[in-house]
Parts: structure tokens; C-alpha cells; sequence
């Protein structure tokens, strides 16, 4: 793994867990409420982890389905000249 997606995931791991964490602080030192900063707060958190995520999933996806496309094209590419070659011979 690359220290940068290291680096990402790590602090989305550690946006939701700060995120959880203050949610359950909140509640029980409140009286069971939840003020509306830390929803918030909890709301950034899961935002900011959700598109670390995402990103990185589609773009994988993207990727991985550009190169499959990429090495079919060659692949024909190299059995349609062999076959020529075969032929002339």
C-alpha cells in the first residue's frame, strides 16, 4: 500500500472513530442528548470517510476496466498480425 492511500484511510478510520466516540461522549454526559455541533461534527466525519472510500473504489474500478479494455485491444492487435504473418508464409 502507498504511504499516501495509507495516509487516507488511516484518517478516515479516524474521523468515524472520533466521530463515534464524541457521539457516545455527548449522549451520556447530556442526559441522552445529542448536542448539534457534534451531530454535525459526526456528519463531517462520516462525509469526509465516505468519499475517501468512494473515491478510491470508483477509480479502481475505472482504472481496472480501462487496462482490461487496453490489453483486449492489444491481445487482437497481436493475434490479428500473427495470423497475417501465418498467412503470407
Amino acid at each position: 500500500m502507498k504511504t499516501k492511500d495509507w495516509i487516507q484511510y488511516s484518517t478516515a478510520i479516524a474521523m468515524v472513530v472520533s466521530g463515534i466516540v464524541l457521539a457516545f461522549l455527548s449522549f451520556f454526559c447530556n442526559d441522552g442528548n445529542i448536542s448539534e455541533g457534534v451531530l454535525w461534527y459526526v456528519a463531517q466525519a462520516l462525509t469526509y470517510a465516505g468519499g475517501i472510500f468512494g473515491v478510491s473504489v470508483y477509480f479502481r474500478t475505472k482504472l481496472g476496466d480501462y487496462e482490461s479494455r487496453v490489453n483486449e485491444q492489444i491481445n487482437d492487435y497481436i493475434n490479428k498480425h500473427e495470423q497475417q504473418t501465418l498467412h503470407r508464409d
